[in-house]
């Protein structure tokens, strides 16, 4: 397998990554997520704790698909490939903040004692679920739109590394998807509403597409393939 081939597999393999446990994630955190006495339960809760190792393990995927990716689309525009890098940082940043603010809610609810102020354990629990609300908006939404949708998506254009058309995709989907967060954010739409997945449904079907391809095709011929596999053979000699 050639160095280019080998990259695009694992890219392609830790972008389907963020898929697997992305929506997992959501299955595990239904209780604390829709249930306003949850917090009041006692005891600790497995399944919410199950549910943050999945986010924990997609925060890796989603940094390892851009440092994985750059040493090959650095020769395109170095700055934006850097910028790619930084988005998915953050992103992966502001998810495990999420995952903090629901485990905080565990913790509370494990230290619950009987005739406890309840009042304002729910108020707190109200308040670190809010908190993650934000960042469910503020990662997936704004970050994904703008570094999955466009960076990777000028990146992957300009280099003709995936199909033009393909990647297209992500540069119409990506402004659209982040456009849908500024909505939110101004209440202009509601989370989790149709309107929000209708400008966000271009970007996943961009990052479901490039996941597949990269992992089924690999990255096809370009000057920048050539450019990436001449330096690994001389690092390696």
């Amino acid at each position: 397998m050639d160095p280019a081939r080998k990259t695009s597999l694992i890219f392609g393999l830790f972008f389907a990554g963020t898929f697997v446990f992305s929506i997992p994630a959501l299955f595990f955190y239904d209780p604390v997520l829709h249930d306003a006495g949850y917090i009041l339960g006692g005891g600790f809760d497995t399944r919410i704790s199950t549910g943050a190792l999945f986010e924990i393990l997609l925060a890796i995927c989603n940094i390892a698909t851009a440092i994985v990716l750059f040493p090959v689309v650095k020769r395109v525009k170095e700055a934006v490939a850097l910028g790619y890098v930084a988005s998915r940082i953050v992103e992966s940043v502001i998810i495990l903040a999420g995952v903090i603010s629901l485990m905080s809610i565990v913790t509370l609810r494990t230290s619950f004692a009987p005739g406890g102020d309840s009042n304002a354990l729910t108020m707190a629990g109200r308040s670190l679920l809010a908190f993650h609300d934000w960042t469910f908006l503020l990662g997936p939404q704004f970050c994904a739109g703008f570094g999955n949708g466009l960076l990777l998506g000028y990146l992957m254009y300009r280099s003709g590394l995936v199909p033009r058309r393909m990647a297209l995709l992500g540069l119409i989907g990506g402004p659209l998807a982040f456009a849908g967060g500024v909505l939110v954010l101004f209440d202009a739409l509601k989370p989790m509403s149709a309107g929000l997945f209708a400008l966000t449904v271009l970007e996943i079907v961009w990052e479901l597409s490039i996941t597949i391809y990269t992992i089924v095709k690999g990255f096809r011929q370009s000057p920048v393939v050539d450019g990436y596999i001449q330096a690994r053979a001389l690092t390696e000699e």
